[in-house]
């Protein structure tokens, strides 16, 4: 009795078997006109041919297909559709083209002719597409176009949907050409709901105020950001910045960049690196701090300018640097240190300032006045401005304003350093740019060094003035004069009071001077830059024709085969299923040298009980 329950069971389960193969067969909604037999031309086919009534209509496992003209081969489970062919998978894949045909056993599509795929967010036409349904993914690889409103149209050689994901990937001579900008790559993974583009390999967004360069990155087209990584650069007209990672506003003109920036504006022929940067396009400026260098490029001697944040702001004809916290200045001959430095490239105006509102607990606060250091010359003050030239590029004059301090170190001693003080100094330099003469205004207090010819010590020279004036050579003193309300003494050497050698507020710092580009950065705290994930390198996907599909298809071609041979052609007809992949992809076993060239659908007219016939190609 149980045998006979398993028997029936059995039974029960192969009838079930048989009657789910069946509903998965390809099935015949409309068949418009009645169905013609050609045994010799399509043997073991029913040919259907649109009426009056409409389109043939054909159904396999959750897609409709459209026809005027149809031929179904009942026992391959396959179709050949002809003329204004419609396909539709649920509300959210719709294919029309020329031709196509399915097999219901490999669930493979293949359309040619003005193939026009649509899925809710964007628009696909090309001239042949294969769409797998067991994966859900389309693909072609003889130029497709992809439209979507919002970013624009990609063209590319090859591409693939991914359905579920919404997605897809866009390879060889990609190219998405938006109203705003034109965005060229290797490889392009675009996401149709989001709008979320991924590039990867040599890429270039190019717009009309800036280009965009990166070997990996990310752009959303639907709000016109990005976000660059791996070589990546942007070209804003005249400024180029580069960095290891990148991020680009387009509606704001704005970028910013972190690690490794440079800034290099080949107008004004200055060049900015740090390790993070802000740049807005519209304003003209940019900012940039951590290790925060300017570099002023001239012919004979660039001018260096280092502090933790720099900022550089205004046109070509206005343009000002301002460095901020710890600002440094180097040149050859001319070097410099305060809290914050001012240029104006347009006057030639350098302001070294004391910002006495920081606090003395911040790390790059700097008590001491601004100090400027020319060959032997130290200079202090409260605040100190550089004029130079523009146009030659040479130092024309210095002042220094409030409590204007000169120290210059005698050549010979150790202990011995001429001295001048007073409330204002005016300086003026020559073509060399050394200073020739120096005059102090308003309290003025000097200890010279008296030497005669052989470079004997005569005496110590201390006076009070209410002026200075002054000429140097070779970076030394040649001549002075004081004027008005002089007292004056000279020291012999055993004679010097205690405390005569130094006026009161002597500073000498020399350690602090910069003597290098390097030596701007010997006081940093240490440098510690963020790990920059960016993003991951593009993971290849398997084949669209892969071992899955193929082992499909071979199932499906078995199958076909005649049981028996009828001794004519049919014995050696190609295989349905397998009649569309590309040669160098399937499987030789599955390869027959007969295979029919597949050709290219014409425009196709229905005529009624015959089979529409594609026509070589010439």
């Amino acid at each position: 009795m149980f045998k006979k329950i398993i028997i029936v069971f059995l039974l029960s389960l192969v009838s079930f078997s048989s009657f789910a193969q069946q509903r998965k067969n390809i099935e015949i909604k409309d068949s418009g006109a009645f169905g013609e037999i050609d045994e010799e031309k399509y043997p073991g086919a029913r040919i259907l041919t649109r009426s009056d009534a409409g389109q043939v209509h054909v159904y396999h496992d959750g897609i409709d297909m459209y026809c005027d003209q149809a031929v179904l081969y009942g026992r391959e489970n396959f179709v050949e559709a002809y003329g204004n062919v419609k396909m539709v998978q649920g509300d959210t894949i719709t294919m029309v083209a020329k031709y196509a045909e399915y097999s219901g056993k490999t669930q493979l599509a293949f359309a040619k002719g003005d193939v026009v795929l649509t899925e809710p967010s964007s628009v696909l036409t090309t001239d042949k597409l294969f769409f797998d349904r067991a994966k859900q993914e389309a693909f072609y690889n003889e130029n497709g176009k992809v439209f979507r409103d919002s970013s624009g149209t990609i063209t590319s050689t090859v591409g693939r949907y991914y359905m579920s994901q919404k997605k897809y990937r866009f390879l060889n001579t990609v190219k998405l050409v938006n109203p705003e900008y034109v965005l060229t790559t290797n490889q392009l993974d675009f996401f149709s709901e989001t709008g979320h583009a991924y590039m990867y390999g040599d890429s270039k967004i190019v717009g009309e105020t800036s280009t965009v360069y990166c070997e990996r990155g990310f752009y959303n087209t639907n709000n016109d950001t990005g976000y660059f990584t791996k070589n990546s650069r942007i070209d804003y007209d005249n400024r180029v910045v580069v960095g290891d990672s990148m991020f680009f506003d387009r509606n704001k003109d704005f970028a910013s960049a972190s690690n490794n920036i440079i800034i290099t504006d080949t107008i004004n022929k200055s060049i900015i690196k740090g390790h993070y940067a802000e740049v807005y396009k519209s304003k003209d400026s940019a900012f940039v701090t951590n290790r925060a260098l300017a570099i002023t490029v001239q012919e004979n001697d660039s001018i260096y300018i280092h502090s933790d944040t720099l900022m550089v702001t205004g046109k070509k004809n206005n343009r000002i640097t301002r460095a901020f916290r710890n600002a440094k200045l180097y040149k050859s001959d001319v070097s410099g240190k305060s809290d914050s430095i001012h240029v104006n490239h347009q006057t030639g105006l350098t302001q070294l300032i004391n910002l006495s509102r920081l606090s003395s607990k911040d790390a790059f606060a700097v008590k001491r006045r601004p100090i400027l250091w020319n060959i032997k010359n130290q200079i202090t003050g409260d605040t100190i401005h550089l004029k130079s030239n523009p146009e030659t590029e040479k130092i024309d004059s210095l002042i220094v304003f409030e409590n204007a301090f000169i120290i210059s170190k005698d050549t010979i001693s150790e202990d011995y350093y001429s001295q001048i003080k007073g409330k204002r100094l005016i300086g003026l330099f020559d073509d060399k740019n050394q200073m020739k003469q120096v005059n102090i205004f308003k309290n003025a207090e000097s200890i010279f060094i008296i030497r005669n010819e052989d470079d004997e010590f005569v005496g110590l020279d201390k006076a009070r003035s209410a002026n200075i004036e002054m000429y140097f050579e070779d970076g030394d003193i040649n001549m002075y004069k004081r004027l008005i309300s002089t007292e004056a003494n000279t020291y012999p050497e055993d004679d010097i009071p205690k405390g005569a050698m130094r006026l009161k507020d002597f500073d000498w710092r020399e350690e602090e001077r910069p003597l290098s580009v390097e030596d701007l950065f010997k006081d940093d705290p240490p440098l510690n830059l963020p790990v920059i994930k960016g993003l991951a390198p593009a993971v290849p996907d398997e084949e669209f024709f892969d071992e899955d599909l193929l082992n499909r298809v071979d199932k499906a071609d078995e199958e076909s085969k005649p049981k028996v041979r009828f001794g004519d052609s049919r014995d050696d007809a190609s295989q349905k299923a397998s009649r569309q992949i590309p040669k160098k992809i399937i499987k030789q076993d599955t390869v027959k040298s007969n295979l029919p060239k597949q050709t290219r659908a014409k425009e196709l007219k229905p005529v009624l009980g015959k089979p529409l016939e594609l026509k070589e190609e010439e």
